[in-house]
């Protein structure tokens, strides 16, 4: 058991990966990606159609390597690749907002994804997706933390810079906007 904790006290922190990223340890950034990818992949799969989750959640990590260089340090580095991360979810639905005709999959892709699940559950996280997308900022922030990241609100408290009880106001709020945005 001394093993395993002492390991656990000995992972470098995010900001160390930083520095040695900078300095030119490229397996640095591999550390970090699989620290954060879990939480990116989530709030990424809670936004976007789940045909391009993968893709977006690529591009997040591509525009993190290219951009950790000029990283200050002034915020979290998880505060920060989630900033990156929903600049990505809006670039994506900039990008598909200019396009003439929506895109459309195959008949047979839709039976493949219903593999496994049913066209039910499509058919609600389609609605959530959209209903979230419909809410301001700050209420879709408040439940993508608390559903897809899984944090309980004191962390979110200090992620937002608010103290535990207007959070949980404000999660409160978001929830009763989200379930208008459904009932609509």
């Amino acid at each position: 058991m001394d093993n395993i904790s002492a390991s656990i006290d000995h992972e470098p922190s995010d900001e160390a990966l930083i520095r040695q990223y900078k300095d030119g340890n490229q397996e640095a950034f591999s550390i970090l990606y699989h620290r954060h990818i879990t939480n990116v992949y989530k709030r990424v799969r809670y936004i976007i159609p789940e045909a391009e989750v993968e893709d977006v959640t690529q591009e997040v990590f591509i525009a993190a390597m290219k951009s950790l260089a000029s990283f200050r340090g002034d915020s979290q580095f998880g505060t920060w690749l989630r900033t990156l991360t929903n600049h990505k979810v809006a670039e994506f639905y900039r990008k598909r907002t200019r396009k003439q005709e929506p895109q459309l999959a195959p008949l047979s892709d839709a039976f493949g994804k219903m593999e496994g699940s049913t066209s039910k559950m499509m058919e609600e996280r389609i609605y959530i997706q959209k209903a979230l997308s419909q809410l301001p900022e700050n209420y879709r922030e408040v439940i993508m933390l608390r559903f897809a990241e899984d944090l309980q609100f004191n962390e979110i408290a200090e992620l937002m810079g608010q103290n535990i009880e207007a959070t949980k106001s404000l999660f409160r709020r978001a929830i009763v906007a989200l379930r208008g945005q459904l009932d609509e």
